[in-house]
């Protein structure tokens, strides 16, 4: 008897074990997958792409991959809200472990005995709900989300819980989170809700579906008083704020998001899809720019000219400031196309450039006389703006006025292979083909580049010099780095310091600059150096052939300011120049900037010298007017003027003469400015002061001097004829520039005479097809050939 007790008790035991072994092994399943019963992360759905200002403000939004405008998570929850949503909600929130079992067990015998439905979840439990994306309200539902939710309490913070459910939690309509919710129904950031808006927001999640905003406002505005006398008797505001709060509007049809930078939002939906991206836009100039445009758009589009666009960038730090990517414009008219972003013909934007590289290889100075004469480069003839020659004007002044002809021989001379390398050098990365692919048109228009690379490279220049000045004689290696618009964004890599510059010397880009300080500002600009609320701006404007885009771009110690004026479909327009399309905006954005003053004078790449007064050069041996100027240290390397030299004259100085015809003891010596022929012939008629050298004696020898240079054709040039209306070749005009007026000058073709001239020396054939030596004499006997090819014009 004694063996089968014990046997029992042992199986007892035994069995015993075995059931408490099951009941550990089932808690233990079930805390393993209660442990990971989340998923992660607990929301895996679409947001809207948002952008804001520097300072918070929304310049723009896109809705969400599928169709609901759902905001990123919010950082925290308004305390006006909080306090709402939880009277409304969930009191206990703070208190329970995720779920309410009072709450719970009331809505369990409200719905056993009545006809009415009564739910009893916390928002801990709602948070579940949500991200489980599931409608139906089972008990087993219920049971799951439970459990979730105790899990959700162990793992999350409170306050991380309720920003969960204010931004993931429907507020009708395809509007879901607060935020959103927020700026939909009232135009406002979360942060700014009244205590009237909040109760109206509070009781939307609780019936989406019933209560949306315009409808039912009967619901919706009951169920708001009740939370706000909810609110007024248990102390949370006060008796005033609870009237004023009962009076205030309803939220009704939703609102259009802001829309103060739409491009740059568009840019952020492709670059940072789904994020809320604090970027470096000023939100104050923002608007000042979005009004800049909009007036200006309007007088534009009265002469068919639609689309604008400008690019504010801080030089020191390369943030976007200001970022206006179109005017606001059509959709006929391209107005979702941002136009910051796009090629287009530079004009003369680039001219700059290649001065500065002139100055820093010493190839010509500041002021130094560049030709303005009739120019043919292998078929290519450029011309001016205005048609018109000059002879010869200083360099900057080729800059400041933009004259094209002497751009396109300065680049021959620079050579078209190295402005090219530099190019690449500052980052343009539209210039993207070989030298040889664009030709010397590159100066004028012949290459494409974008508002931001062009305004990037702008700022690149005025860094380079501000950091020069406060660095001791150093420079970055990578001054043309890419802009940031993201406003937390990595340290920007300038590159390590380097005694030599990447691309200019300081001093170089400085003489730059001050040339185009004194460019001619447009209308109402003029004397901008009188006003004490003007202030000093480098700037170059650019038109491109055909007067279909205008450019004006400017840098002051603290900004580059990019403007484009044009049609996004590349029509051009009359009247569509950089002067008269795009500067004025230009200088009304400089007027809505800070102050910035001038750039610092970089003493340490500038050295003094001597300059020849008339030429621009180095002062020479026969220079009478010199002066003294600063100039960039390479620049004392360039030659000596060679355009004044001694002349030896008689007596009354009306003739030169040399040995062979007066007498040495009689002879009057001179320093004489002397131009070539083709630059004298036009540059004495607009320049009164000049005296041109007086012809030689009748009876004097003159040993190598040249008296004559054809202005049209130039040795080896094509000579195109072209046909008029009736099909009838046109005449074509040969031109001679001699230095005496009194001379008679006999034309031939081949041994053919054709003609002679008299004071003005130009000549209309009719000459037929084919290969020609020209020929002219004049009365004294000299003599200038050139071989020219005539070609019909098909």
């Amino acid at each position: 008897m004694v063996d089968r007790w014990e046997n029992s008790m042992n199986i007892k035991t035994i069995n015993l074990l075995k059931n408490h072994k099951i009941k550990l092994s089932i808690a233990l399943v079930l805390f393993v997958v209660w442990l990971f019963c989340l998923p992660s992360p607990l929301f895996e759905v679409p947001t809207a792409t948002v952008a804001e200002s520097s300072s918070g403000q929304m310049l723009g939004a896109r809705i969400a991959d599928d169709g609901q405008w759902r905001f990123p998570q919010m950082d925290a929850v308004p305390e006006r809200f909080e306090k709402c949503i939880l009277y409304f909600e969930d009191e206990h929130f703070y208190w329970h472990p995720g779920f309410n079992p009072v709450s719970i067990s009331k809505a369990l015998w409200n719905n056993l005995t009545t006809d009415s439905r009564r739910g009893g979840s916390t928002i801990t439990q709602q948070v579940i709900r949500l991200s489980r994306q599931n409608t139906e309200r089972t008990y087993f539902e219920k049971l799951i989300e439970i459990f979730q939710a105790t899990r959700l309490e162990a793992g999350f913070k409170k306050k991380s819980i309720l920003n969960l459910y204010t931004s993931y939690a429907p507020f009708g309509g395809n509007v879901v989170g607060l935020e959103t919710a927020s700026w939909r129904y009232f135009g406002i950031p979360a942060s700014e809700l009244s205590w009237g808006q909040s109760a109206a927001l509070a009781v939307l999640p609780n019936a989406p579906s019933l209560i949306f905003p315009g409808k039912n406002e009967e619901i919706l505005k009951k169920k708001r008083d009740a939370l706000l006398l909810k609110l007024f008797k248990n102390g949370v505001i006060d008796e005033t704020t609870y009237q004023l709060a009962l009076d205030e509007n309803l939220p009704g049809k939703p609102l259009s998001l802001p829309e103060y930078a739409p491009h740059l939002t568009e840019k952020i939906r492709k670059e940072h899809r789904g994020k809320r991206i604090e970027t470096t836009i000023d939100f104050s100039l923002q608007q000042k720019l979005n009004n800049i445009v909009k007036e200006h758009h309007f007088l534009l589009s009265q002469n068919q000219i639609h689309n604008v666009a400008v690019l504010v960038m801080d030089v020191n730090t390369r943030e976007v400031l200001g970022y206006v990517g179109n005017s606001p414009t059509t959709k006929e008219h391209n107005n979702y196309v941002d136009v910051i972003e796009k090629p287009r013909s530079t004009g003369s934007i680039l001219k700059p450039f290649l001065f500065a590289s002139m100055l820093d290889t010493g190839e010509i100075l500041p002021n130094t006389l560049v030709a303005d004469v009739p120019t043919s480069v292998n078929g290519y003839t450029p011309e001016n703006f205005d048609k018109q020659f000059n002879g010869a004007v200083p360099a900057s002044v080729a800059l400041s006025r933009s004259l094209n002809i002497p751009a396109v021989r300065m680049l021959r001379d620079f050579g078209l292979q190295r402005f090219y390398n530099i190019l690449g050098k500052m980052n343009q990365k539209s210039v993207d083909k070989p030298a040889d692919y664009y030709g010397l048109s590159m100066i004028l228009g012949g290459a494409e580049s974008s508002l931001w690379d062009i305004t990037k490279a702008y700022a690149g220049m005025a860094s380079t010099l501000n950091f020069f000045n406060t660095s001791s004689s150093e420079y970055r290696k990578n001054e043309f780095v890419e802009p940031v618009y993201v406003k937390d964004h990595e340290e920007i890599d300038f590159g390590k310091i380097q005694q030599n510059p990447w691309v200019w010397n300081a001093g170089a880009i400085y003489e730059t600059f001050d040339a185009m300080q004194k460019v001619n500002r447009p209308s109402g600009e003029e004397n901008w150096e009188f006003f004490t609320s003007s202030q000093p701006l480098a700037w170059k404007t650019g038109t491109s052939y055909g007067f279909k885009d205008a450019w004006a771009v400017g840098v002051t110690p603290n900004y580059a300011i990019g403007v484009w004026v044009g049609n996004a479909d590349g029509e051009g327009r009359p009247g569509l120049t950089g002067i008269q399309a795009a500067a004025p905006i230009l200088f009304d954005v400089l007027n809505v900037l800070p102050q910035s003053g001038w750039f610092n004078i970089p003493y340490d790449e500038l050295v003094e010298v001597e300059i020849c007064a008339k030429s621009g050069h180095l002062a020479g041996l026969f220079c009478d007017e010199i002066k003294k100027e600063w100039i960039s240290k390479s620049g004392a390397r360039t030659e000596a003027c060679p355009y004044h030299q001694t002349v030896f004259l008689n007596a009354s100085e009306n003739y030169r003469v040399n040995s062979s015809c007066y007498s040495l003891s009689e002879m009057v010596q001179k320093n004489w400015f002397v131009l070539p022929p083709v630059m004298e012939y036009f540059y004495a008629s607009l320049h009164p002061e000049y005296h041109p050298l007086p012809p030689f004696a009748p009876n004097c020898r003159q040993d190598g001097e040249k008296l004559m240079a054809f202005i049209y054709p130039k040795k080896n040039e094509t000579v195109l004829l072209p046909k008029n209306f009736d099909e009838n070749v046109n005449e074509v005009i040969f031109k001679l520039a001699h230095r005496s007026s009194e001379n008679i000058v006999y034309w031939y073709l081949d041994s053919e005479y054709i003609g002679k001239t008299e004071t003005f020396h130009e000549l209309a054939i009719s000459p037929k097809p084919g290969n020609y030596i020209l020929t002219v004499v004049d009365s004294e006997g000299n003599e200038l050939k050139e071989g020219i090819q005539i070609k019909t014009l098909q």
